[in-house]
C-alpha cells in the first residue's frame, strides 16, 4: 500500500478565538477530550452558522464539495459526541491557510482583525505591545505537529 501524501491546504477565514470548550463545573482533568481541526471548525461555521450550501462553502475553502461534506460530517459527529457525552472540545491546527488573522492583546483582551501579512506593533485599544497573532500560533502548531510525525521514534 502506498502512503498518501499531504492533502491540499484548506482556506479558512480566520483563526478561532478560543481553543477549547468544556462543560461548566467539571475539571478538565476528568474529561475525555475531542480534537477538532481548524478546517473542521471552518466547515461548521460556513454550513451551520453562515448556512451556505456545500458547493458554495467548498469554494470558499478551496476544496472539493465531497471533501467539504466529509469535513462537515466529521465536525458534526464530534460536536454531537461532546454534547451527549460531556467531553471537552480542543481546537487543533490543521493544514490551512488563513485569509485574515486575529491579534489578541494580553493586557486588555481586545481582538484586532487584519489581513494575514499585516504586522501589529501595539494594541489599538490600550496601546500595549503584548499582542499575539493567532494565525501564526495555529500555523506554528501545525508545523510542530508535522515535525513530530516525521521524526523517527
Amino acid at each position: 500500500m502506498t502512503q498518501r501524501g499531504p492533502y491540499r491546504k484548506r482556506t479558512v477565514k480566520a483563526p478561532p478565538r478560543f481553543h477549547f470548550f468544556k462543560p461548566a463545573g467539571v475539571s478538565m482533568r476528568t474529561l475525555d477530550k475531542i480534537s477538532m481541526s481548524v478546517d473542521e471548525l471552518e466547515a461548521l461555521r460556513l454550513a451551520d452558522y453562515r448556512q451556505l450550501d456545500h458547493a458554495e462553502a467548498a469554494a470558499k475553502m478551496a476544496i472539493s464539495r465531497p471533501t467539504f461534506t466529509r469535513l462537515i460530517n466529521q465536525a458534526r459527529q464530534k460536536v454531537s459526541r461532546l454534547l451527549i457525552d460531556g467531553s471537552a472540545l480542543v481546537i487543533v491546527a490543521g493544514n490551512v491557510d488563513f485569509r485574515e488573522t486575529l491579534h489578541y492583546c494580553s493586557d486588555c483582551g481586545d481582538l484586532i482583525t487584519q489581513k494575514v501579512d499585516t504586522e501589529v506593533l501595539d494594541c489599538s485599544e490600550c496601546g500595549s505591545v503584548k499582542t499575539e497573532d493567532l494565525a501564526t500560533k495555529y500555523l506554528l502548531q501545525q508545523q510542530t505537529n508535522m515535525e513530530i510525525k516525521g521524526s523517527p521514534n
